[in-house]
């Protein structure tokens, strides 16, 4: 597998690519806070005041009062008790399973799960059984095989990157035992799904008291790092337990200070899910209209799986002659073929998605 072209960003919608100035509709930047001005003013604000790097672990001579602050920005935003920061969104789930490990006797894991997902799933020391995808009629199949007297745990994306389909949590919890957990990875729900933003859970109406939810910081809230979103002794668990945690140097400080900012933007500008939100339904409805198959949820991604090779080609085409950037991928979870990904986000103009619906319908 190759590295993608490189890309110049232009501003917060284009980027040229070769001689071109193309609409991008790549990458995960929903509300394009990466490039929001109180969060660039924020990161350098925190290069001047705090330097780049702690340059240690936060259980040594790490710490710092930022990270805490971030920590409890967090909690309060996503409403549970604890908030721990991790240096980046992959390592959440690994460092959840090394705390959590031990307390279950299988792992239960979608099988177009992230792969940060299977790998966490070797840490937890338990037998590891794959349900299909999105189906929580086939649990029931799994958890015969756990045996009686198994307490399992259920490994999931909240929303799943390759399509925008979303977990059906609700029906899991009901049919898992009273004494079992789930782990989500809710990336790309963090920010873009439910009423204030927290993500799946709160989509489908859910409490925390058995759900670890894990969430990266460098895609709704357009910085770097993650977060794990649990209860106070969770967090415990994770300062004792996780010898990733123990061993890692924290993220650096500029990024905590913009990641502070861009919390604080997103909570306090209602309009940038508002226009999200608007932005979805205009697409998703002229591609329903226009006999498009799309995802019955309100996610923001937009996927194209092409029939063959030359279908790939014409709409590469198609994109180029619209002035869009052919985000053409190949991601684990995904198609193995490759497919056509296209990720909405508020600050994409009306004309932006005209064309994005003209080259699609």
């Amino acid at each position: 597998m190759n590295l993608a072209e490189p890309l110049q960003q232009l501003d917060r919608t284009y980027v040229r690519s070769g001689r071109q100035k193309l609409s991008y509709f790549a990458g995960c930047d929903y509300f394009r806070l990466a490039s929001h001005p109180r969060v660039l003013r924020a990161l350098e604000q925190g290069l001047r005041k705090f330097g780049l790097n702690v340059s240690a672990s936060r259980l040594t001579t790490g710490n710092h009062q930022l990270y805490g602050k971030l920590e409890g920005e967090l909690a309060n935003f996503f409403s549970c008790e604890s908030a721990v920061v991790i240096p980046n969104g992959y390592a959440t789930n690994l460092i959840a399973a090394q705390a959590l490990k031990g307390r279950f006797t299988h792992v239960i894991i979608d099988e177009k799960a992230h792969g940060s997902l299977g790998d966490a799933a070797q840490f937890f020391g338990g037998r590891i059984l794959q349900i299909k995808h999105r189906d929580a009629n086939d649990l029931p199949r799994v958890l015969v095989r756990c045996g009686k007297g198994a307490r399992p745990i259920l490994l999931t994306d909240g929303m799943f990157s390759h399509d925008g389909s979303i977990a059906p949590l609700q029906e899991y919890l009901r049919v898992l035992p009273r004494d079992s957990m789930m782990l989500v990875d809710d990336a790309h729900g963090a920010g873009t799904l439910g009423a204030t933003g927290k993500g799946t859970l709160e989509l489908a109406g859910l409490d925390r008291r058995r759900i670890v939810q894990t969430i990266t910081l460098s895609k709704a809230f357009g910085v770097y790092g993650g977060a794990i979103l649990g209860s106070r002794q969770l967090a415990r668990e994770i300062m004792v337990k996780s010898r990733m945690f123990i061993g890692s140097t924290p993220l650096p400080l500029p990024l905590v200070n913009a990641a502070l900012a861009s919390v604080a933007v997103l909570r306090q500008d209602k309009t940038l899910r508002q226009r999200l939100a608007r932005n979805v339904e205009h697409v998703k409805s002229k591609l329903r209209a226009g006999g498009f198959p799309v995802v019955d949820s309100p996610s923001p991604l937009i996927t194209v799986v092409p029939r063959n090779r030359q279908h790939a080609l014409q709409l590469k085409k198609q994109c180029l002659a619209n002035k869009i950037f052919p985000s053409f991928i190949n991601y684990p979870g995904g198609p193995a073929s490759g497919y056509f990904r296209f990720a909405l986000s508020s600050e994409h103009s009306p004309e932006q998605l005209d064309a994005l619906l003209k080259v699609l319908v």
